[in-house]
């Protein structure tokens, strides 16, 4: 199972900072957080990044190990 990581909106959204997911791809991993998390995080969760193991996830073919991390990160602003 990949260790998800869920930072400021996300983790809002979630109601939770971390969970395992058993999913084969970062697609499959999107719909098991939706399933799980419901349409409130599944709006987050469409403007949020999704990195593996440090690495931007920009498609949903991106294969997952159950050693990978995974954080979701909504945009944010700084200065």
């Amino acid at each position: 199972m990949a260790s998800i990581r869920f930072f400021a909106a996300a983790a809002e959204a979630a109601a939770v900072d971390a969970a395992t997911i058993d999913a084969a791809t970062i697609g499959a991993l999107r719909a098991a957080l939706t399933t799980r998390y419901g349409a409130e995080f599944e709006r987050v969760l469409g403007r949020c990044s999704l990195l593996v193991n440090g690495t931007r996830a920009t498609d949903d073919a991106v294969p997952l190990s159950g050693s990978d991390t995974v954080d979701v990160l909504p945009p944010f602003a700084g200065g």
